[in-house]
């Protein structure tokens, strides 16, 4: 469990620095409502 939590809160990290909070979460929300091929 560790080993997903951690790549997990290190990307969450680095959007909310960048981003922001509320634009970091407005992102997760339309990555997880719109499908994509994310290989790409």
């Amino acid at each position: 469990m560790y080993a997903e939590m951690a790549p997990r809160e290190k990307g969450m990290k680095i959007l909310i620095k960048n981003l922001g909070r509320v634009e970091a979460e407005r992102f997760i929300s339309l990555i997880i409502r719109d499908p994509f091929d994310y290989t790409e």
